[in-house]
């Protein structure tokens, strides 16, 4: 009888066994299994967020920007969501915390994004043939000041950290043409977006201001600055556009629609919103002219991506 109880036991102990790998091993199944619809569902969403940046006020940009998230709806069968931060630092976080699909990044914005996420840029900003654009320093027509050189002991408004056009290129002009150095040669504030540099200098709240021209002349079409008080003193060299930068981790097929709607993108009504004539192909190399510029002024690009 002794001899049946320990083969009885032995049974129930292997069963028990049995039962628990099995267990475990459906678990690790169920486990894969999620794990691969999840991954699924990241790299094909059945909704992409869609981010814009906050060079204007957020009505505004969102206001502009319904005809490109219809077009993108039609284009790629998936709903769009709009996305405008309240500045510039707000939207690298949402995109290094895997928040945004797609985003329109200003160039130092995508060249900060990318060091703490995993984008691609894909498409950028076309204008008269051109994926290059300007930015330009401007003052008032009664500041007295005609040159660069008479910007010093002024007070210079910027727009974002961050930004391309509204701080990195005005403030390089400043260093390679004239030698001004910021906070040394001249007074700086920053104003939060382009709008706000020019209406600072419109008001005189400010002397001289930097900011993108493509944008300071859509500013003069809508009325909203007097191209007779607010002048411009110099522009920049020609630099690389606004890119498009979506995750890489997003499905192929998904990335190659995208890329198609919007290098293919000739609806007028659509393209009107970004002054623009349509979307050129780029890549993460024509974004190096601006790794070297932070360079030259010293910035350190980790701290600004904060």
């Amino acid at each position: 009888m002794f001899i049946a109880l320990k083969k009885s036991m032995a049974a129930s102990i292997l069963l028990a066994a049995l039962a628990l790998v099995s267990c475990n091993a459906t678990t690790q199944q169920n486990s894969a299994t999620g794990q691969t619809e999840a991954d699924a569902s990241k790299a094909d969403p059945e909704k992409l967020v869609v981010a814009l940046l906050p060079d204007e006020s957020v009505s505004t940009v969102i206001q502009n920007s319904q005809g490109l998230k219809e077009h993108l709806e039609n284009e790629l069968d998936k709903e769009v969501e709009l996305f405008v931060s309240t500045d510039y630092s707000s939207m690298i976080e949402a995109m290094s915390r895997g928040r945004l699909d797609l985003a329109y990044f200003g160039p130092l914005s995508y060249v900060l994004a990318k060091t703490r996420s995993d984008i691609e840029p894909f498409a950028a900003l076309m204008k008269d043939g051109e994926t290059t654009y300007q930015a330009i320093i401007v003052t008032h027509a009664e500041s007295g000041i005609d040159s660069l050189d008479e910007i010093a002991g002024k007070v210079m408004a910027f727009g974002d950290p961050a930004s391309t056009s509204s701080h990195l290129i005005p403030k390089s002009m400043l260093v390679e043409r004239v030698d001004l150095v910021a906070g040394e040669a001249y007074e700086e504030v920053f104003l939060g977006a382009h709008d706000a540099v020019a209406i600072a200098v419109q008001n005189q709240n400010a002397d001289v201001g930097g900011l993108s021209k493509p944008i300071f002349e859509t500013l003069v079409d809508k009325g909203v600055i007097d191209p007779e008080t607010v002048i411009v003193l110099e522009e920049s060299d020609p630099y690389p556009q606004y890119p498009w930068a979506m995750r890489s981790d997003l499905d192929p097929a998904l990335k190659e629609k995208i890329s198609s709607a919007f290098l293919d993108l000739q609806d007028e009504t659509v393209l009107d919103a970004f002054n623009a004539d349509g979307f050129g192909a780029i890549e993460d190399a024509d974004y190096d002219v601006l790794r070297q510029m932070t360079t030259l002024l010293d910035l350190n690009i980790e701290e600004l991506a904060q």
